[in-house]
């Protein structure tokens, strides 16, 4: 969907958060809805198995620039000899004003675009100064952030492209070797839809291998709040350890997109995927994105609604794993603490550190339709009768919920559940007791919540099974 015209287009974890509506305008908004915005919330920590190789929280000064030892500022319209306009139509001049790019104070960085009086547009776009992103062999990247998209929706929001991507290294100085060199974008979104569209560019331009100037795409909801109406958790896993190499995408832990090596010739993955990445942050207005869902700005678009990011985190792995490492199928001792961050797959969980006895990490903002899976949990020969889930819940009066254990399917009935309401906060523990039907053998574990309400209920730092 992207005119490109050959040049690339263009949660620490807490709970559920709603943001103030943005609705000032002008120079001013920024510093009037700082107060408004949630305070910072510090990245995750890395999961066990997990290395943190990068990390900008945007703490400082509200005002201030982003640190350019971690930063470098795009200005103008184009790179030095690049394409006019970034090569995608885009219509407004990047500059490394702070009424731009700045830091509101909170730990958020705020990408503002601007509109003056006659009618010019401005707006903001950075990249990582460094260049080397990219997974061990054998390893795994990830890369992720949590935003909240410019909060604007509508004929206001006409000509707005907010995006989280990354450019493969040999890009940088030359300009000209796209997309055979890779672009990953983790996040983009036009016209205050919401939606996120996730893609890999690579092969050559128009058509080839990647079908470009579209790329190899897929787009997801944002669930819970809309993407422009709260924070939500963008991410890609690069994993070199799986066989066809793979590159996925997720929104809030969910993995909606995923491209694997096979689906390209060996030589077009080798071209995209064989260096470093580097991270880019912008918003554009206009261009070819926006246009193929009705173009824009124009003079019912309002300026000053910025892109508000709480943190980039880059992570690599030498194995395996979501969350933590599990252990290989068949492996998980069913009688022994399972660490519920050590989930295989997950809708809705976030990993985040725990207060409990032993530290480590915890699951939470858990709310109704969760789930997290476990897979290859040995029961033995010898019946196992009951479930135990250690717990914490800072829920409101009058929310709760059942946590609920499902064998091999979500879709099946539950062997046993427990009743969960606020145990004096999210990070005050209970061990909890439930009767289930009788279990033996291997199976895998799916840990399901229900509530009647939509708020988040409890969270789980780990369950085990007795007899």
């Amino acid at each position: 969907m992207k005119d490109t015209s050959g040049i690339p287009p263009r949660r620490s974890p807490l709970r559920r958060v709603l943001v103030a509506v943005l609705g000032t305008m002008g120079l001013a908004m920024a510093a009037a809805t700082a107060a408004t915005l949630p305070a910072n919330a510090s990245a995750p920590t890395p999961p066990s198995g997990w290395t943190q190789v990068f990390l900008d929280d945007f703490n400082g000064a509200a005002g201030s620039g982003v640190n350019t030892a971690n930063w470098q500022y795009d200005t103008g319209t184009s790179y030095p000899g690049g394409a006019a306009n970034w090569g995608t139509g885009e219509v407004e001049t990047m500059t490394s004003s702070s009424s731009n790019v700045s830091l509101d104070g909170n730990g958020n960085l705020l990408i503002t675009p601007r509109r003056d009086a006659s009618g010019n547009w401005t707006s903001g776009r950075i990249e990582t100064t460094r260049t080397d992103l990219q997974p061990p062999a054998g390893g795994k990247l990830r890369v992720q952030a949590r935003i909240q998209m410019p909060n604007v929706t509508g004929a206001a929001a006409k000509g707005y492209w907010p995006a989280f991507w990354m450019l493969g290294a040999p890009y940088r100085g030359n300009y000209q070797n796209w997309p055979s060199v890779g672009e990953l974008d983790i996040m983009e979104n036009v016209q205050g839809l919401n939606t996120d569209w996730a893609t890999m560019h690579c092969g050559t331009n128009p058509g080839g291998p990647c079908n470009e100037t579209s790329g190899i795409g897929g787009s997801t909801p944002c669930s819970g709040t809309t993407c422009q109406a709260g924070f939500h958790t963008y991410a890609m896993e690069w994993d070199r350890s799986t066989s066809p190499e793979e590159i996925r995408f997720y929104l809030d832990g969910v993995n909606f997109h995923t491209v694997k090596a096979n689906q390209v010739d060996a030589t077009t993955w080798a071209n995209a995927t064989n260096h470093g990445f580097f991270i880019i942050l912008n918003v554009a207005m206009g261009g070819g994105f926006p246009g193929a869902f009705g173009g824009g700005p124009d003079s019912g678009t309002e300026p000053g609604h910025p892109m508000v990011v709480d943190y980039v985190q880059a992570l690599q792995s030498s194995g395996g794993g979501s969350g933590t490492t599990p252990p290989p199928s068949g492996n998980r001792d069913a009688y022994s603490p399972i660490q519920a961050e050590s989930y295989d797959s997950q809708s809705g969980v976030v990993p985040e550190p725990t207060t409990d006895t032993g530290g480590g990490q915890d699951i939470g903002s858990l709310a109704n339709g969760d789930w997290a899976l476990y897979k290859g949990v040995n029961f033995g020969s010898t019946p196992a009768t009951q479930f135990y889930g250690r717990v914490a819940s800072g829920a409101a009066s009058g929310v709760s919920g059942l946590v609920e254990v499902r064998l091999d399917s979500r879709t099946n009935a539950p062997i046993g559940s427990f009743a969960v309401a606020n145990t004096g906060g999210w990070q005050s523990w209970r061990t909890v007791p439930a009767n289930i039907g009788s279990v033996t053998g291997t199976h895998d574990v799916y840990l399901t919540f229900t509530s009647g309400q939509p708020a988040d209920f409890v969270n789980v730092n780990w369950f085990d099974f007795g007899h």
